[in-house]
């Protein structure tokens, strides 16, 4: 079958191959890849500044973001033939540490886990995966295609859980919230901000093109200027962007106890004016909080799943600016100006 692989910190090195089928010990549920979803991790992963392959293996299957259909199930598993499905992308780590050990492995403590087509597991762009009932979430068959949106989903979804966690040590009564980048990852943390209820502000740099106007059939309100240049105060801010000017922005533009998330994950070296001492007595003073969340564990997919299935489907399918066959894969990662969220179709996928 075929399989889109890299050989992990060799530039370049992305191409289409035959791979054996998964072997019966990987899990006893088979499933049909449909579709696999395009990020920054990706692109950093074919530019060679990334990634691992599994032990023994030079070359690594490329995609995280996935949609399947389950083809054979045991019994009693939960799942049966023709079920869509969603594999997890990290794996906990095998000693286990006392976070992957009850199933938190976002949270793992000794670095240890893999990650599918990521860090020393095989990814999803290939034709047929396997897996065990318990690494994957069934979706409801009403999501159909857009179900490759979930990943990206459970990222916010967590963000958001743990916004809601930590707004709890106290009076907290969020009005407004700001999300910097209108990417997938933050047009997706404005849907769950909406949802929330929220008065939503997003922040990008374009002024045209699908991301104004996706932000605003949300019902939220679209900036291409700077946030210290628009004088919105949030009672919560989502990250999204990695860019070291606009995380700095998140952490000193808030408001009174406000709580900012940080997801956007940054090239190291990139230096910034900081003014250290301020930064520090605002936060003292206003009972801030900054965080970082990345990856997400079950419960964050099952949050993603219910979010996705509340929102119109409509707008989400226009996240999804492109899908390409993936036997034209390096079209696919040629970025265009108006691209938002870009899928790799397997050939033979019935979605």
């Amino acid at each position: 079958m075929r399989a889109l692989t890299v050989t992990p910190q060799v530039k370049d090195s992305l191409r289409m191959v035959e791979v054996a089928e998964p072997a019966p010990d990987e899990g006893d549920v088979l499933v049909q890849g449909l579709a696999v979803g395009l990020c920054g991790t990706d692109t950093e992963i074919v530019s060679g500044a990334y990634g691992q392959a599994p032990p023994g293996h030079q070359d690594l299957v490329l995609g995280h973001e996935n949609l399947g259909r389950v083809r054979q199930a045991p019994d009693g598993c939960g799942l049966v033939e023709g079920d869509l499905v969603v594999g997890f992308v990290r794996r906990p780590d095998p000693v286990p540490c006392p976070a992957c050990a009850v199933g938190e492995w976002d949270m793992c403590r000794n670095g240890q886990y893999t990650e599918h087509g990521i860090m020393g597991l095989d990814g999803f762009a290939r034709e047929l995966w396997r897996g065990q009932a318990s690494d994957m979430v069934k979706l409801d068959p009403a999501l159909g295609q857009l179900g490759v949106l979930l990943e990206p989903t459970t990222i916010v979804a967590k963000a958001w859980e743990q916004i809601d966690r930590i707004g709890a040590r106290a009076f907290f009564q969020p009005q407004v919230a700001v999300v910097t980048g209108a990417g997938p990852v933050g047009l997706l943390a404005a849907l769950l901000g909406v949802q929330h209820g929220l008065q939503v502000h997003v922040f990008d740099q374009v002024h045209d093109g699908p991301k104004p106007d996706l932000v605003r059939d949300l019902g939220a309100t679209y900036h291409a200027e700077s946030l210290p240049e628009s004088g919105v105060q949030a009672d919560v801010l989502v990250e999204c962007t990695g860019v070291p000017s606009v995380v700095v922005d998140t952490i000193t533009c808030g408001a009174q106890d406000a709580i900012t998330c940080l997801t956007g994950v940054s090239t190291p070296g990139a230096s910034v004016p900081l003014d250290i001492g301020g930064i520090n007595r605002n936060a003292v003073l206003h009972n801030d909080v900054v965080f970082g969340s990345v990856n997400a564990n079950r419960r964050h997919y099952e949050q993603a799943a219910a979010a996705l299935a509340a929102a119109d489907p409509a707008w989400l399918a226009r996240l999804i600016t492109r899908r390409v066959p993936i036997e034209q894969f390096t079209d696919a990662f040629a970025r265009r100006p108006d691209d938002v969220k870009v899928v790799l179709t397997l050939a033979g996928a019935d979605q």
